[in-house]
């Protein structure tokens, strides 16, 4: 190491000790829950003063120690925007901001949202809403899952998370899962509902701390008017599944 050419023996002390300082040091721990900021705003189309004014609001979060997701969470949203295969996506919130409010007709209409819904060991785990409305008998809802691994800094995907091989037993408990659902909403004694609206795989896979939860976009495996049809699978049922990391300990 080159000496200090201005050194002191006092100020090679300070050295010392701030070196020392640095080696204790040790960064927050991976499994503390993060903190978000809370960032919300609506703007509508200027000059615009009636009561139809196209509108769009956004309710999304900023995470300080994990600048990573934020941009994440920005990213996946945008995606939630695309309605048109001849738009390329924008940039920025700010930037789709401004290409919505310009091409935008009265009544139009733009909600987006990110909100923590569970919090366990490294996992961050975000529910993204979206609701777009661009004329029609009714707008459209959109749901997502981010399972963001802070050990790892990045996001989880199903096949991250299952055991090798395991993929298909993955899905015939949610197949399990939805005969369950179809029985509870009484769907199951509609005349030809089953063949209708028969089970499909999905990407929206939240790995929860008490349980996995799938959550389907409208018009998948049910009508508009089910919503965001939700099957449930405990973790009891997922052991030699998933892997054990993400097996609750208790």
């Amino acid at each position: 190491m080159n000496s200090l050419p201005f050194a002191k023996p006092f100020c090679l002390a300070g050295l010392v000790l701030a070196l020392g300082a640095c080696q204790t040091f040790t960064p927050p721990p991976k499994d503390k829950p993060l903190e978000a900021q809370h960032i919300a705003w609506e703007h509508r189309s200027a000059g615009c003063q009636a009561s139809d004014c196209a509108l769009i609001n956004v309710d999304t979060l900023r995470f300080i120690d994990e600048p990573a997701l934020t941009e994440l969470i920005e990213k996946r949203l945008l995606a939630m925007t695309d309605d048109s295969p001849d738009r390329a996506p924008a940039a920025t919130l700010q930037d789709y901001e401004k290409e919505f409010l310009t091409r935008a007709d009265a009544r139009w209409a733009t909600y987006l949202q990110a909100k923590v819904i569970d919090q366990h060991g490294p996992l961050t785990v975000v529910e993204l809403s979206s609701y777009l409305e661009t004329g029609g008998a009714h707008g459209m809802p959109g749901r997502g899952f981010i399972n963001y691994d802070r050990q790892q800094d990045r996001a989880l995907t199903l096949q991250d998370v299952l055991l090798p091989g395991q993929e298909e037993a993955f899905w015939r408990l949610a197949a399990q899962a939805h005969q369950r659902w179809l029985a509870e909403n009484k769907f199951a004694q509609e005349p030809g509902f089953a063949a209708n609206w028969p089970f499909q795989r999905t990407d929206n896979v939240a790995l929860k701390k008490d349980e996995v939860l799938l959550k389907y976009p409208v018009y998948s495996i049910a009508p508009y008017a089910a919503g965001h049809p939700e099957l449930h699978l405990p973790y009891a049922q997922l052991q030699g599944i998933l892997q054990p990391q993400y097996l609750p300990t208790k």
